[in-house]
């Protein structure tokens, strides 16, 4: 598969062979039992909070609302609350939350999604709007809505490895630059403060921005480059729920994301993402610009990796 996918990149294929018809997308999407709708909804209950910037009532209540729901489902969850200092002072209270699933086994799968929305808007098209903050309805929240959706699959289903799910903070506060200031954050929080020495996950995934009603997801080029096995898995999966024509054989470039802290820390962990999202940093990141549909496609593919053996 390694080598099919080489040479995809380099010629541009699609493995439209993998497609299946209509029909059998509907009949294969169905079996792992996730819910698009579900997902959808628990994102709209994120924005609902209001932009979830650290340091803001919404992000306390949206936080604790996460916090909530993943004690209702997981087997056991870790808050890691800490204060950051901004490069111009500023106290930020952040909290990453890890919801574990079968957390006897040692053989594990780390996912993760950023919960937080970005305060400043800078992609905007009008000086007035980008100081406002992004809403973040597929910037933030439709991860968080796949990981409340997928706990439900979670709770009925045992998992066939154990599966940490890592919501971070502060992912999206600062300038990505170069150079990075004030981003990441709680990546490289979770990075120097693993749950347990010689934390070693199988691999990880990072899911972010999966909800475009427009979804396509590219290779990551840092994922493809580090670790083309894994990135080989979860394309497979992908290909055999009949979804090879969303998570495409293509380059999609290098992405700065949380990932990036976790490979340097030494995880095998890959982004799936989909940046080719016109509101992206805008006021108009809200939810009529995601879809149940998609949410439900990688959410297919995410309790398929983990699920089945």
């Amino acid at each position: 598969m390694l080598v099919i996918l080489l040479l995809c990149i380099l010629s541009g294929c699609k493995g439209e062979a993998k497609n299946g018809s209509a029909a059998q997308r509907t009949a294969v999407a169905t079996t792992t039992g996730f819910s698009g709708d579900a997902a959808y909804n628990y994102a709209k209950a994120q924005v609902a909070f209001g932009p979830r910037v650290p340091g803001t009532p919404a992000a306390k209540q949206a936080g604790d609302w996460i916090i909530r729901q993943m004690r209702a489902r997981a087997d056991t969850v870790i808050v890691q609350s800490f204060t950051y200092t901004t490069a111009d002072g500023k106290k930020l209270p952040l909290r990453n939350i890890l919801a574990r699933f079968r957390p006897e086994l040692s053989n594990r799968v780390l996912y993760l999604t950023h919960w937080d929305s970005r305060p400043i808007s800078e992609s905007a098209t009008t000086e007035a709007e980008k100081k406002m903050p992004v809403p973040g309805a597929n910037d933030g929240a439709s991860g968080v809505g796949m990981f409340v959706a997928l706990g439900d699959v979670l709770k009925k289903t045992k998992p066939t490895v154990g599966v940490d799910l890592l919501f971070t903070d502060g992912e999206d506060y600062g300038q990505f630059g170069p150079p990075e200031v004030d981003v990441l954050i709680g990546a490289k929080y979770f990075a120097a403060h693993l749950p347990s020495p010689g934390y070693k996950p199988l691999y990880g995934v990072l899911w972010d921005m999966i909800g475009d009603k427009d979804l396509r997801i590219p290779y990551e080029m840092n994922s493809f480059q580090q670790v083309p096995d894994v990135v080989s898995q979860v394309w497979q999966a992908a290909a055999d729920l009949g979804h090879a024509d969303i998570f495409v054989q293509e380059s999609g470039g290098q992405i700065t994301d949380d990932h990036v802290p976790l490979l340097n820390a030494g995880l095998r962990v890959i982004d799936v993402i989909d940046l080719t999202y016109p509101p992206h940093h805008t006021p108009h990141d809200t939810m009529d610009k995601i879809s149940a549909k998609s949410l439900g496609i990688v959410g297919d593919v995410a309790t398929a990796l983990v699920t089945r053996r």
